[in-house]
C-alpha cells in the first residue's frame, strides 16, 4: 500500500478540491484527511451531542426515576 500526501485548501464554502492525477484510472480510492484544529473538533461534538439528544434510545433519561444522583453525591475532582 502507498501512501500519498496532498497539500490543499478548502474554499470559502468549505469544500475540498484535490488537482493530483493518479496512474490509476477509473478505480475507487480512499482519501484520508487529518484536520488538526480544536474549533473543527468542537464543531464535531456539538454534532454528536444533538445527534444522541434526538435518538429515541436514549429517551428512557427523559424518566425522572433516573435522577437517582445529584450534586451532594460523590466528591470534587481536584486535578
Amino acid at each position: 500500500m502507498k501512501a500519498i500526501e496532498i497539500e490543499s485548501k478548502t474554499d470559502a464554502g468549505g469544500n475540498l478540491k484535490i488537482d493530483y492525477k493518479l496512474a490509476i484510472p477509473d478505480r475507487k480510492v480512499r482519501v484520508l484527511i487529518l484536520v488538526d484544529d480544536v474549533q473543527y473538533e468542537n464543531q464535531e461534538e456539538d454534532q454528536w451531542m444533538k445527534s444522541i439528544s434526538k435518538n429515541p434510545a436514549f429517551e428512557f433519561l427523559d424518566n425522572p426515576a433516573e435522577d437517582i444522583y445529584s450534586k451532594k453525591d460523590g466528591k470534587p475532582v481536584n486535578d
